[in-house]
């Protein structure tokens, strides 16, 4: 008989139609589902299905908060209780948390209440031993992944002499992915080979178009639907985020073989390894800066870094399910 794990999500917002649904239905359909019974269903709907039927695991993907914590007592003791901790990070909470004593106390108990707590990246996980919001034995780490057979797929784009040097960046245009620092960075640079295309969208839209409304070097193509043929179009790939646990446009850039520049928070910092060039959060000098070394740099170094950063994400997919099936057989 399969055991039974319930994702619970939050709710019907971004996080339910974007990233962590994808996530979770290809682990739905990977290999793992002769062993696993997968149900992925929003948290508000928990308390009726749990009514009719017992996992042998839940896993939250929401978010934590005050609120929730009776929600958590309370399906501590339906099945074992696991916290995989999407939203947290070191950078969130230089970026957001006023009081950090009573985000950590928050935090400590909620994560008290679990049996074990899912970092998703080696930067997240430090910031929570740092923090000492749970003792080392309850985290385990699973680095996020998404399949990327379409990324690796996309071919090498040597860079040709005289031409413009193509960046891309998307993603939601929102305070934290950092696009205002982008083009804030972008009009600094004199280099007019320099082009930015930027994809996606959101509740900043409006005022990054405005921003950058001065600026020809910007381009907006809007949402992108087909993620690998945009970065077939791109020489490299800039990600300026003011945090990010994890960040799978960087695993995405880097299956695609894109040289990347990246602000240098949580879990970004140990995916540029040899693959492009971490700049401090927040400075739209040092990226300007980055950007132009970047343009500088000889097609062969360009090239090399496209390389090493694909060479990195070959098995991202493999070792998440392998992660996850030695975390659940233990688990369950």
């Amino acid at each position: 008989m399969k055991a039974k794990i319930y994702h619970l999500i939050g709710g019907q917002g971004m996080g339910w139609t974007g990233g962590i649904k994808a996530t979770l239905k290809s682990l739905e359909n990977s290999h793992l589902s002769r062993k696993f019974e997968f149900t992925i269903v929003p948290i508000s709907e928990a308390s009726s299905l749990l009514s009719k039927q017992r996992p042998d695991a839940i896993i939250v993907h929401a978010a934590s908060s005050w609120r929730s914590l009776l929600t958590l007592w309370n399906l501590k003791f339906k099945a074992k209780l696991i916290i995989n901790e999407h939203h947290y990070s070191a950078g969130f909470e230089t970026c957001n948390v006023p009081s950090v004593g009573r985000f950590h106390r928050m935090l400590k108990t909620a994560y008290g209440i679990c049996d074990r707590v899912i970092a998703i990246s080696q930067g997240q996980q430090s910031w929570m031993l740092k923090s000492q919001l749970l003792p080392a034995e309850k985290i385990t780490l699973i680095q996020s992944s998404r399949i990327v057979d379409g990324f690796l797929a996309v071919p090498s784009k040597p860079r040709i002499a005289n031409q413009p040097l193509i960046i891309g960046a998307y993603g939601r245009f929102c305070l934290q992915k950092g696009f205002d620092i982008l083009i804030d960075a972008v009009k600094q640079l004199s280099n007019p080979r320099i082009i930015v295309r930027i994809g996606g969208g959101g509740q900043d839209e409006d005022q990054l178009k405005q921003l950058a409304a001065t600026c020809p070097q910007i381009e907006f193509v809007g949402r992108i639907d087909d993620v690998p043929a945009f970065l077939n179009q791109c020489d490299a790939v800039v990600i300026p985020s003011r945090w990010e646990g994890w960040g799978n446009v960087c695993l995405e850039a880097r299956a695609a073989g894109k040289p990347i520049i990246a602000s240098a928070v949580d879990g970004l910092s140990e995916q540029i390894q040899g693959c492009g060039i971490l700049i401090p959060p927040g400075n739209p000098v040092a990226l300007a800066k980055a950007i132009q070394e970047l343009a500088d740099l000889p097609a062969a170094e360009l090239a090399e870094m496209g390389q090493q950063g694909k060479a990195s994400a070959i098995n991202a997919w493999d070792n998440y399910l392998s992660n996850w099936q030695r975390l659940l057989e233990a688990v369950v």
